[in-house]
């Protein structure tokens, strides 16, 4: 069709859809001003089957589905893979066998088609495909019935697509915005980077505090290349797109050293990556840090002190038990003890404590250190997570024959550890002989102490949010609410604090341990006997103007 080009074509879908020119800058005409119609389908809502059933229908091409595409002879003899990729095209004999037809997805690339004229000798005929199908179609012939085989092996992408994207990893652009994204990060504090790709364009998020803070993505980078440098640096496969890899690596940030965990996954539009930051400066652990009230640092000091059983710790990902373990192991590491870790990662570097990494792959799991470690003549061991029925039988064992242990279960409160290690195996009379507590622990915010500000509760309190009753506070009562400064980035708060229940085992909450033990009867005997719940714990550090109502019923739950 003359005069057809992307900003024509784009004016012509604005006019027919009436849709929102997103990320699209105004030319002279008021039509969109786009590169390539990739940019214009990317910008809409239009599926790939319509948005090529519309390119068709204005450049006056035939259209060519998926399954016809498919059961084409491709002619791809004197074309690279990555010509192919980027160009969005496939060449392939037509049906009567008699010429050969060219499959594009934006007609308007004029130098893609003129390339495929000079390597057929002859003018070829166009048909129009969506991105999606050539996409696939692409995929089917790099590896035909034998992909999925490839992809076991290291992935199914050509040699001068992946040197592309090493290239591409190498460059500094991309270095320079994955550098940016790092010093940002520990600007933050943030203890995760998460970079997510999707139709859209790329997401990069930070979690700060807890709470995840959408930041501005790199401008002018590849989501592929920015992975890429990702996986490069953690040591993982670039040619490996379609499975999940984890790796590690030490960086140089400003003038401080941090380890980063990288984990990948592939999703609809492209590889997310996590990114999680390990700074290995920590400072000291110390009890006092951790946010334990008076009572419950006495039993943690009582507990410390043991000389063999079992003390678990629980809380779901990102509740802070790596840090409490740590803690809990640097209070215990003195020149007479012999102290063993296996961990997931190793997040702590502990001097003077000997700590290993499980390595799933070949065979080093919790379950096959523990077995080691009870040879090797230790007084301490912390097992990472009791994951499954072998290794909770091995740790009660160690416990049985007069080593501390210490570990971690994903449960929601401390009184249901017992029944979640019933439910791994564990026998209920050798559970009440070893185990000696279980520590459930929670992060909130702490209020920024440059613009918190104090506020009386009054009766519309109640009123709107009926649970601030039922926690425990009445009118009258002040309580502080968090405001939002330069210093912590307007969010109003400013680092974390554990909030804990220790539930000890002894009396008649050890009377109640056995095969049959019930969570709701241990956590009825604890209350009574004196233990402080989590969400007495924070209701606390509300009253004593450390973090916010909304705060505490935001991780805690009501009994």
């Amino acid at each position: 069709m003359q005069g057809a080009s992307p900003e024509t074509f784009g004016a012509y879908l604005l006019e027919k859809y009436a849709l929102p020119a997103r990320g699209l800058a105004a030319g002279q005409s008021g039509a969109p001003a786009v590169k390539a119609l990739r940019e214009l389908w990317e910008a809409t809502d239009l599926p790939a089957a319509e948005f090529a059933d519309e390119v068709a229908r204005f450049w006056r091409l035939d259209r060519i589905n998926l399954p016809d595409l498919l059961a084409a002879e491709a002619q791809v003899e004197g074309f690279s893979r990555r010509f192919l990729r980027e160009s969005m095209v496939f060449p392939f004999r037509s049906a009567d066998g008699r010429g050969v037809k060219l499959a594009v997805a934006d007609p308007a690339d004029t130098a893609a088609i003129r390339a495929a004229e000079i390597v057929f000798g002859n003018v070829v005929e166009l048909v129009i495909a969506s991105f999606e199908d050539i996409t696939t179609v692409l995929e089917r012939l790099d590896g035909g019935e034998a992909t999925d085989v490839a992809a076991g092996e290291g992935g199914v992408h050509s040699d001068d697509d992946i040197d592309s994207l090493r290239d591409l990893a190498s460059g500094a652009p991309v270095v320079r915005a994955f550098n940016d994204l790092l010093e940002r990060a520990v600007e933050l504090r943030a203890s995760d980077i998460h970079i997510e790709p999707f139709r859209a364009g790329l997401t990069v998020r930070m979690r700060v505090d807890g709470l995840l803070r959408a930041i501005p993505a790199p401008v002018g980078v590849m989501p592929q290349a920015l992975v890429s440098r990702i996986k490069i640096l953690a040591g993982l496969n670039i040619a490996e797109r379609r499975l999940p890899q984890d790796g590690a690596a030490r960086l140089r940030v400003g003038r401080s050293e941090i380890d980063v965990r990288v984990a990948t996954m592939p999703t609809q539009h492209g590889e997310s990556a996590v990114v999680r930051l390990l700074p290995r400066d920590r400072g000291l652990l110390e009890l006092s840090k951790l946010g334990l009230g008076t009572r419950d640092e006495v039993v943690m000091r009582k507990l410390l002190a043991l000389p063999h059983g079992m003390i678990v710790i629980t809380g779901p990902t990102g509740s802070g038990k790596t840090t409490t373990l740590a803690t809990m192991l640097s209070i215990l590491n003195e020149t007479t003890r012999k102290i063993l870790t296996i961990e997931d990662p190793v997040e702590y570097e502990l001097p003077g404590i000997n700590q290993s990494q499980i390595k799933p792959a070949i065979g080093l799991t919790f379950a096959t250190a523990m077995r080691a470690f009870v040879r090797q003549d230790p007084d301490v061991i912390m097992v990472g997570e009791v994951r499954d029925p072998e290794t909770a039988h091995i740790a009660i064992h160690a416990a049985l024959t007069g080593h501390l242990v210490l570990t971690t279960l994903h449960t929601e409160t401390a009184a249901t550890a017992v029944p979640r290690l019933l439910d791994l195996g564990a026998e209920g009379y050798l559970l009440k002989s070893v185990l000696r507590a279980v520590i459930a622990q929670r992060l909130v915010r702490i209020l920024c102490d440059r613009c918190k500000a104090p506020r009386k509760l009054m009766a519309q309190d109640f009123a709107d949010d009926p649970r601030f009753g039922m926690v425990g506070f009445a009118a009258g009562e002040v309580v502080h609410e968090a405001r939002g400064c330069e210093r912590c980035g307007g969010s109003g708060y400013r680092g974390r604090a554990g909030v804990f229940e220790v539930l000890e085992i002894a009396g008649d909450v050890r009377n109640l341990v056995g095969a049959s033990s019930d969570a709701n009867s241990l956590d009825a005997a604890a209350i009574k006997a004196g233990m402080t719940t989590m969400l007495d714990d924070a209701v606390a550090k509300c009253r004593a103007g450390i973090t916010t109502v909304p705060e505490t019923l935001r991780v805690t739950t009501m009994r």
